[in-house]
Formats: C-alpha cells, sequence, structure tokens
C-alpha cells in the first residue's frame, strides 16, 4: 500500500466500484498523488481530482513520472513564488529559507527546504524548530513534493501535522482567456497599465442577486492598494498586520487590480512578475460575494496577465489549495496545470 513518502508521486490505483453477480467491479485511475489519510485518498488526475475511500482501495502503487518537472525547475518556480510573497524576517539555513511575517499566512512563516543546509537533516530540523522558537511562532515547513519528499518523511518521525494539500500550477502567456493590455472602453489604470472588461462566460449570481452590468464594470491596475482593496485582503485572510503590507508590496514589479462597480470595489487581485522576469505570479483573486459566478475573477485575471506579458513574463503561476475545485476548475479552463504539490508541515506543540 501506499505511504506519506508517495505523496506528490504518480501512482495508479484499482479501486472497487460496485459488484456484479457476486463479483466485484473494478476501475484503475491514473494520476499524482496529492493527499493520503487514514480513510482517504485523493489524486489529481487529467480529468480533475478524484477522492478514493481507502476501503475501495483494492490495489495502488507508485509508477514513474511523466513529463515531471525537473528539480531544478522546481527549485527555480518555488524561488521566484518566495520573491513574489516576500516575508520582512527571513533567515538561512545554508540553501533553506527561514521565514517569519508575524504569522499572517502559512507561506510567509514558513521554512523552504530547497537546496543543501550544511548539515545532517535531523539536525537541520532540529534549527528550524529552535529558529521558529526565538521568534515565538509555531514552526511550519513547506515541502515542494517529491522534491522535499526525504524532509517530509523526517517530519512524519517527529509527529508533525499538515494542511491540506497545495497545488502550484503554472501556463503560458497569453493564457487561454482573452488577454488583452490594451486600453478598451470600460477600463482604466493608475499607472498606464490598463486591462480589458472583457465579456463574461461564467454562470451569473445566485438567485436574488442582481447581475452587473458589465459595460460599467472597470478594472485599474495601481501600484498600490488602496485601503478598500486591503480591507477585503484582510476579510479574507482572517486580518492585516503590517508585516502584510511588506509581504503584499514589497516587490519590485508588482500591481493591484481594483475592479470597480458604480464606484464600489467588488473584485480584487495581485499581480508579480520575479524569477528574473519570467514568472507572473498570480495571488488574492478575491470578488465579493454579491458579485461571484459573473465573471470578475476571470477578468481580474486577465488584466493582470496582459500587464505581466506587457513586462516580459513568459509563463504564470498560482498556488491554490487542492480542496478549492471551484478555483482549480477556473484555473483549468485558463490553460493552468499542476507543476508540483506542496504540504504545510506543522510542529507538534
Amino acid at each position: 500500500m501506499l505511504r506519506q513518502q508517495d505523496v506528490g508521486h504518480r501512482i495508479v490505483v484499482r479501486r472497487i466500484v460496485g459488484i456484479r453477480e457476486g463479483r466485484p467491479l473494478f476501475s484503475d485511475a491514473l494520476g499524482e498523488l496529492v493527499e493520503l489519510s487514514e480513510t482517504h485518498l485523493t489524486l489529481a488526475t487529467a480529468q480533475g481530482q478524484l477522492r478514493v475511500p481507502v476501503a475501495q482501495v483494492h490495489r495502488a502503487k507508485r509508477v514513474p513520472p511523466t513529463r515531471r518537472p525537473t528539480a531544478a525547475a522546481v527549485v527555480a518556480l518555488e524561488r521566484a513564488a518566495d520573491e513574489a510573497w516576500p516575508a520582512p524576517t527571513r533567515g538561512r539555513l545554508g540553501d533553506w529559507l527561514l521565514r517569519a511575517a508575524d504569522g499572517w499566512t502559512g507561506r510567509a512563516n514558513s521554512a523552504l527546504p530547497i537546496g543543501d543546509p550544511d548539515r545532517p537533516l535531523p539536525a537541520a530540523v532540529d534549527a528550524v524548530e529552535r529558529w521558529y522558537a526565538e521568534h515565538c511562532q509555531t514552526a511550519l515547513i513547506n515541502t515542494p513534493l517529491p522534491l522535499a519528499a526525504p524532509v517530509g518523511a523526517e517530519l512524519d518521525t517527529r509527529g508533525w501535522g499538515s494542511r491540506p494539500p497545495t497545488l502550484v500550477q503554472t501556463a503560458r502567456l497569453p493564457l487561454s482567456a482573452r488577454s488583452d493590455a490594451g486600453r478598451t472602453p470600460g477600463s482604466r489604470s493608475s499607472t498606464g497599465s490598463a486591462a480589458s472588461a472583457g465579456s463574461a462566460d461564467e454562470q451569473p449570481g445566485a438567485a436574488g442577486e442582481a447581475a452587473l452590468d458589465h459595460a460599467d464594470v472597470v478594472i485599474e491596475l495601481a501600484e498600490a492598494p488602496s485601503e478598500a482593496w486591503l480591507a477585503i485582503a484582510a476579510g479574507r485572510k482572517g486580518g492585516l498586520p503590517d508585516a502584510a503590507r511588506h509581504v503584499l508590496t514589497a516587490v519590485d514589479q508588482v500591481r493591484f487590480a481594483h475592479a470597480y462597480a458604480d464606484d464600489t470595489l467588488v473584485a480584487i487581485g495581485r499581480g508579480t512578475v520575479t524569477g528574473q522576469g519570467r514568472w507572473l505570479g498570480l495571488s488574492l483573486i478575491e470578488v465579493l460575494p454579491a458579485a461571484r459566478r459573473q465573471g470578475l475573477a476571470r477578468r481580474v485575471i486577465d488584466a493582470l496577465a496582459g500587464w505581466g506579458g506587457g513586462a516580459g513574463a513568459t509563463h504564470a503561476f498560482l498556488q491554490v489549495e487542492q480542496h478549492n475545485t471551484a478555483a482549480v476548475a477556473l484555473y483549468q479552463r485558463l490553460g493552468f496545470t499542476t507543476h508540483h504539490t506542496y504540504l504545510t508541515r506543522v510542529a507538534p506543540d
């Protein structure tokens, strides 16, 4: 059977899907193992996420990867992602990164164990625990898989927990959706970078919600977030300490998307260009509840993709929790595929 060390690897699962004439019926599934618990395993397949109860698993095993990104490609993307979400307090353990930001988001408050920590693995984990204790924080380690599988195995022996898997997804620019950096009716910019407010193709709002008049929705890209933008971000992330403002703004190339309807901010997004100018990073794509399911998230992404492509980026990346199926489905329509996954590991109390 499978073990935690198999998370992040390509596997095949033969599962029982029924009984006919007293004999079990089987179905095979192939994909990347993104979660393994005592009761279920979850695969990222070509058709989407598949959650299989362990009781239905007849056989499961790891299979050789196909077109898996190289270790160097995973390291480069993780470095670009770190540049795009910079923690104000930082340390190093050989090649490993240590990051703290007053507890605001896991990414900015976790160690990134890529490269050589300049000491044996058990001693490296000891040092991580000491560093976070000195900063009065619970130790977190982000483990890109399968690159950091040995680190994950060491953490298993120490009883570390795990948060839900995160998919690191990438796409070539321009995205599948129309990406238009030119100034068009219904768009404006305070920085000279404007974005199309193109037609929406997603479902309308829920019953009782008035559909937005898309001709009156404008998307503005700014070099700094407005107070209203920060308020939406704070609501999503459970607050906004001073360290959060550093994480959001301390990037050389960054834009904050504001989508306005009748001068009311209804959607936001953030884009960065890092990784020696190659990567557009997308984060904090958020639409207010009354304006959801009307295509605004797609158009915010379109706006930022237009800016990023104009700034020279050739690829886009984002990080999305594996169980956020609505967001994963949207990103899939835009051409995003999973590059690799990571687990945020949490030290025991």
